[in-house]
C-alpha cells in the first residue's frame, strides 16, 4: 500500500513505463527494414557489420536490459557484478551460437514469454518473495545462467527467420556474438552509473522495494503479451 501512497509521481511514472514497454511488446519481434535486407542478402564473411548488428541488438534489447537491471540491483561490488553477468554471458552466448548453427527453432512467443518471466523471477528474487512464501532460497547463480540460455534461444530463433546464408555463417555469427557481448558492456556500464547514483541519494532506501515491483510489473506485461500471441496465432 506504501507504493501507491507516495503521491502521483511514481503511479505516473510505473503507468508511463508500462505503455512503453507495451509499445515495445507490440514490435519485439520487429527488426528495421535496413537490417532486415541486410540479413536476408548478405553473402560471405561480413565481420563488422555484423558486430554492429549484435551490438545493436543489446543495447536496444529493453528485455535483456530489464533482465539485468534485476540481476545487478542489489549487487554493489564489481567483483559480484562481474561474475553474474558473465554466467549471463555464457549462457546467452551458448544458445545463440548453437541455436543458430544446428537449427534450435522453438516458438518465438513461448521463448520471449519465458523471457518475460526471468524479468518476474528476479525481481520476486530480489523481494525476498521465495525465502518468504515458499521458504527456500533458489541459487542466484544457477537461475541467471540457465535464464541467460532462454535469452540466446530467442535470439538464435528470430535470426533464423531470415534465412541466413550458409556462407560465412559461422564467422558472422561469432562477430555477431561478439557484437552482443560488446553491447552488453556498453548498457551495463550505463546501468551501472545510473544505479551508483541512485544508491547515493535517500530515494533509493524508500523506493528499492517499488523499483522491483516496477520490475515485476514490467515483465508480467511481456509475459501476458507473449503468452497471448503464443495462444491465439
Amino acid at each position: 500500500m506504501t507504493f501507491f501512497k507516495r503521491g502521483t509521481a511514481w503511479r505516473s511514472w510505473l503507468m508511463g513505463a508500462v505503455l512503453s514497454v507495451a509499445a515495445a511488446a507490440a514490435l519485439a519481434h520487429g527488426v528495421s527494414e535496413s537490417d532486415k535486407g541486410f540479413l536476408q542478402g548478405s553473402s560471405g564473411v561480413q565481420i563488422l557489420p555484423f558486430l554492429y548488428l549484435g551490438a545493436k541488438h543489446m543495447v536496444t534489447g529493453y528485455d535483456h536490459l530489464l533482465f539485468l537491471c534485476g540481476v545487478i540491483f542489489f549487487l554493489y561490488r564489481l567483483k559480484d557484478v562481474g561474475v553474474y553477468v558473465t554466467l549471463f554471458a555464457a549462457g546467452h552466448s551458448t544458445t545463440l551460437l548453437m541455436g543458430v548453427l544446428n537449427g534450435w527453432h522453438i516458438n518465438t512467443y513461448l521463448v520471449d514469454a519465458i523471457i518475460g518471466l526471468s524479468i518476474v523471477y528476479r525481481a520476486f528474487d530480489n523481494l525476498g518473495g521465495f525465502r518468504t512464501v515458499f521458504g527456500v532460497r533458489p541459487n542466484k547463480k544457477a537461475a541467471v545462467l540457465i535464464f541467460g540460455f532462454f535469452h540466446g534461444l530467442g535470439l538464435a530463433t528470430k535470426l533464423q527467420d531470415f534465412a541466413l546464408s550458409p556462407d560465412g555463417l559461422i564467422p558472422n555469427m561469432v562477430a555477431f556474438n561478439v557484437g552482443v557481448e560488446v553491447g552488453q558492456l556498453l548498457a551495463l556500464s550505463m546501468i551501472l552509473i545510473a544505479m551508483r547514483y541512485w544508491r547515493s541519494t535517500v530515494s533509493f532506501a524508500r523506493h528499492a522495494v517499488q523499483g522491483d515491483f516496477v520490475l515485476m510489473t514490467l515483465g508480467l506485461l511481456l509475459a501476458g503479451f507473449q503468452f497471448t500471441g503464443f495462444l491465439t496465432k
